[in-house]
């Protein structure tokens, strides 16, 4: 059974119903209420009223009654759970290079997971269909796998309301390209796309809130940035992402440069942020040094390869190898010169540093903190807390579910799906 995205006809008691319903089932999602007494409190309804949807939540398997709660005088209460393994959500995150893949439950935790080496120029057609084998292959080990919904982000602009990737500079043939409609077709269910760094953007942030290390006001404006072959940036504000009018917000990348104005960029602008500070940028220098004789080090991965990528940079840097430290300390220099103006301009309470040249460690997180400190107002960097991502690369899967979490469980989606439910029962 699947929230399916279909129009159906629903009279204005059944509407009145499903909404009281809707209001108990969040409350007891999310934790805010989980035995009948707290739910008449929370959401003013009457008694008999939450008995009802109760008794009809748990009938078309959302809820179910689990263990005694305390109790403060009379009968000992049964506590309620949402049934989060009724259904599941599948997540692919794109890089450049790379792609992740994973199924949640409906509480965003992870059942199957899988990290391979993928190139993005592969193709739409191509690129999405791994996805599926690698679906196929979780289905296998776990027949009982239920879609819910599927979340895909790519390394390009999006827009949002359609799905489709707008003009991607680095994902040749996918321009326009339906995401939507390939999945919506193939699983029967509702089907997001975004940037992969607004789910990385959305996956600190729920991870942060998890660990509870954080003030939650100071996830609700945060921005995350990657800086792996590419160069983009994620923004929380006010808690939720922010993606502008068309959904190119956050792609810095794109930010002309003073420095080597002459250089120009994949997306064919001169002198953009990513072409001269991006791990594709680095690479393609370093691979002139390289041939010319230096240093040592890039020449046996050359040798070995006969190419370089953002992720051999950042592994010399992390050798003490000269070069390589010194052309990762420039990059950071240069986002952080980029960053600056944008901590005056958004004042996040705090910036969180991800992607394959980030993960040098101190010495790329160094140079960005001097630079943004150095030249943002005081004001701004007063509580400004600059940190690196966790190198376990799940930030993009989590804030995949995340989102799917919140696309799904909307009044309108729920309601659709538990008329549909009902009448079947």
């Amino acid at each position: 059974m699947s929230p399916r995205d279909t129009i159906v006809s629903i009279s204005d008691t059944a509407i009145e119903q499903h909404d009281a319903l809707f209001v108990l089932l969040e409350l007891v999602r999310t934790g805010k209420a989980i035995t009948r007494s707290d739910l008449g409190k929370l959401s003013g309804l009457g008694r008999s009223i939450v008995s009802q949807r109760i008794d009809e939540a748990v009938e078309i398997g959302l809820l179910e009654e689990a263990d005694f709660g305390s109790s403060t005088g009379g009968r000992i209460p049964r506590t309620l759970r949402f049934r989060h393994e009724i259904g599941n959500f599948l997540v692919a995150e794109f890089g450049a290079r790379n792609l992740g893949v994973a199924v949640t439950d409906l509480a965003g935790r992870s059942i199957h997971s899988q990290h391979e080496e993928w190139d993005i120029t592969s193709g739409p057609v191509k690129s999405l269909n791994r996805v599926s084998e690698i679906f196929n292959s979780f289905k296998k080990t776990n027949p009982e796998l239920n879609l819910w919904g599927v979340v895909v982000g790519v390394p390009g602009p999006v827009e949002y309301a359609t799905g489709k990737p707008v003009a991607p500079p680095i994902m040749p043939g996918w321009n326009g390209f339906d995401i939507k409609d390939f999945f919506g077709k193939l699983y029967q269910a509702p089907v997001w796309v975004d940037n992969d760094v607004n789910l990385m953007a959305i996956g600190e942030q729920t991870l942060m809130r998890s660990q509870s290390t954080q003030p939650d006001g100071e996830l609700g404006d945060l921005l995350f940035v990657k800086v792996g072959s590419g160069i983009g940036a994620g923004i929380i504000s006010g808690g939720k992402v922010h993606r502008g009018a068309n959904g190119s917000a956050g792609d810095i990348g794109h930010i002309a440069v003073s420095e080597d104005s002459k250089v120009i960029c994949r997306c064919g602008q001169l002198g953009c942020l990513e072409a001269v500070a991006g791990g594709w940028a680095l690479a393609r220098d370093a691979e002139v040094a390289a041939r010319a004789g230096k240093p040592d080090y890039l020449n046996g991965v050359i040798a070995k390869k006969g190419f370089l990528s953002a992720s051999d940079i950042a592994a010399g840097a992390t050798r003490g190898d000269s070069y390589c430290m010194e052309a990762v300390a420039r990059s950071g220099r240069l986002v952080g010169e980029t960053l600056a103006s944008l901590v005056n301009f958004f004042n996040p309470g705090v910036v969180v540093i991800g992607g394959s040249i980030a993960e040098t460690g101190d010495l790329f997180l160094a140079s960005v903190r001097q630079t943004v400190y150095r030249r943002s107002l005081p004001l701004a960097t007063r509580d400004l807390r600059i940190i690196s991502s966790e190198a376990d690369h799940k930030e993009g899967l989590v804030g995949g579910a995340a989102l799917a979490q919140t696309e799904i469980f909307t009044r309108s989606h729920m309601n659709r799906w538990i008329e549909q439910q009902s009448g079947k029962n």
